[in-house]
């Protein structure tokens, strides 16, 4: 049988959504083939990768990739799931798909907008992290 394809869109690719692929990689990869991509792709999130590496999952070599990019190579998903905050919904890129294409919506804060100290910054990202994980795993046992 043929993975599932899915795909993982944010705003910049830089943290939310490489958790998420990561994350599916990891508890759904025998079941899912999965990407993820920005509509605006920037530079992963260096806390994003601490507390991903604190959790032994390195993300540290991934690169961002384009939402536009995978559209214009005719790439086909059976989900893409947008994982920006409630507060962004209106800037999360929207991937042209067909019409058994499943389209979902996860809201998580964005860690790019994360203020305070180190500390507080790995505390909040490390908050997203387990949410993400949580919402992937069950989500594998519901698939």
């Amino acid at each position: 049988m043929d993975k599932e394809k899915v795909l993982f869109v944010c705003v910049h690719n830089s943290a939310r959504s490489q958790m998420a692929e990561a994350f599916l990689k990891k508890y759904g990869g025998d079941r899912f083939e999965v990407e993820s991509a920005g509509l605006e792709p920037g530079k992963l999130n260096p806390i994003v990768v601490d507390v991903m590496k604190e959790i032994d999952i390195d993300i540290s070599k991934n690169k961002t990739k384009s939402v536009f990019d995978f559209y214009k190579q005719g790439k086909r998903y059976d989900y893409v799931i947008t994982v920006c905050d409630e507060s962004q919904a209106g800037r999360c890129p929207v991937f042209p798909g067909t019409a058994t294409m499943k389209r979902m919506h996860w809201s998580f804060e964005d860690p790019s907008s994360f203020q305070g100290t180190l500390g507080e910054k790995l505390k909040k990202n490390r908050k997203i992290r387990d949410q993400i994980k949580s919402k992937i795993k069950k989500w594998v046992n519901e698939a």
